[in-house]
């Protein structure tokens, strides 16, 4: 895969359920059990029944290394149906059916899983994946956000080839994706702060055409917002993730909307934003655009001098947004810099009527593609907290946590803070 698991995120080795719904996309929680028991976990598989027709109990134990079964009745003397829930330290449901949505909501308990379900007190990731009519209908709409309410983890899925010939939202997330998002909610236990908000995030760069092959864009990659995504997610939230020109893949747990344009960018995040609680702006818009935009490929002159291309102005999105904010509603804007940095920034904070402004000094090779981030967090407050080099996904906590006071309202005067 490319991607190393072992000791993923500091997390130390733990107990883990993987539960099985019975759905086509069953095949694929075998590249999950693999992802956890690589690294370093102790994995136990409980499929429902149907999910048996799907992949045989011998896979399972092959897998995980342990005895599979799923009913109440099997090693009846051990109490399976409260001792597994009890040792669990985190329980993945994959796929999450929508039948066994419903029953997890209801708190129905008629097989092992589903009474695996009712004893754990542990954070519990679920996976859904069926058909988009089967997700969009209203009964299973209404238990999602009834197992949200309870703190569990309910993560968007992704939109694709389905069964058959069928293609839409429903599909289960890419395994990694999956392993990714539970890790994190490993590592946060019990504490989602954001659990029952809705956020929006931007991310990537925009591209303004000059003709059918060429744009005027900048080097943004998206990561930062995709971590910002992807950590919020993982603390509970609704999040949307509005995405330009961006190659990552796509983040489990999130609804990914993806634009090109300014303009698109515009739009999409003013629409969003009308119900969201928090707005991180962490794409780079393209400050400019063409006046026109050429039917045909530019093409060199004879004397070799080009055209001009005259520009224009693309909105301010933040500062829209800024001043459109309701009262409780957060929004952090984000400033890129070569210069000038925090001086820039902080006129840009006021501009904006941000809550928090998200400083870096950008350049070729620095920040843009980057996995590391240095950044400092102005507050409207009057606060400044310096941070040194980061992992992205480690800066990304760090905005959250900013947010999640801002969002209690314990936001306080003081010494601005300086950390290094």
């Amino acid at each position: 895969m490319g991607r190393g698991i072992d000791s993923f995120l500091g997390v130390a080795v733990t107990e883990v359920v993987l539960g099985v719904g019975g759905g086509i996309a069953a095949y694929k929680a075998c590249e999950l059990l693999r992802l956890f028991t690589e690294s370093g976990h102790g994995v136990r598989v409980v499929p429902t029944a149907s999910a048996l027709q799907f992949v045989g109990a011998p896979t399972w134990a092959a897998l995980s290394g342990r005895p599979v079964a799923t009913e109440v009745w099997d090693d009846v003397h051990e109490v399976p149906h409260v001792r597994i829930g009890r040792a669990a330290e985190l329980v993945v449901v994959a796929p999450a059916t929508a039948d066994l949505l419903a029953k997890a909501a209801h708190g129905i308990a008629d097989d092992l899983l589903t009474n695996t379900l009712l004893t754990a007190t542990c954070p519990i990731v679920y996976a859904p994946a069926m058909h988009t009519e089967m997700w969009e209908n209203p009964a299973t709409r209404a238990n999602v956000a009834t197992l949200r309410a309870r703190g569990a983890v309910v993560i968007e899925p992704a939109v694709g080839r389905l069964t058959g010939k069928d293609t839409g939202k429903g599909r289960l997330p890419d395994p990694f994706e999956i392993f990714e998002l539970a890790q994190r909610v490993l590592k946060r236990g019990l504490d989602l702060d954001l659990r029952g908000r809705h956020v929006v995030v931007t991310a990537g760069g925009t591209r303004e055409p000059l003709d059918p092959v060429r744009f005027l864009g900048n080097r943004s990659s998206g990561k930062q917002g995709y971590a910002l995504a992807k950590a919020a997610a993982a603390r509970g939230a609704r999040t949307t993730l509005i995405a330009a020109n961006v190659t990552l893949p796509d983040p489990a747990g999130v609804e990914l909307i993806r634009v090109g344009t300014t303009e698109e960018l515009r739009a999409a995040t003013v629409k969003a934003a009308a119900e969201a609680d928090v707005i991180v702006m962490a794409a780079a818009p393209a400050d400019f655009r063409p006046v026109t935009v050429a039917a045909e490929k530019i093409k060199k002159t004879d004397s070799g001098t080009p055209a001009p291309i005259e520009l224009t102005t693309n909105p301010d999105i933040a500062a829209e947004l800024g001043a459109a904010k309701r009262e409780g509603q957060v929004l952090v804007a984000f400033a890129a810099e070569t210069h000038d940095a925090l001086e820039n920034a902080r006129a840009k904070l006021i501009k904006k009527r941000a809550d928090l402004i998200v400083v870096n000094e950008v350049g070729v090779d620095r920040v843009f593609g980057a996995d590391h981030n240095e950044v400092t967090l102005l507050g409207a407050d009057g606060s400044t907290a310096v941070h040194a080099e980061l992992p992205k996904d480690d800066v990304a906590d760090m905005i959250w946590d900013r947010v999640a006071v801002l969002l209690d309202g314990q936001v306080g005067g003081g010494e601005p803070a300086r950390v290094r």
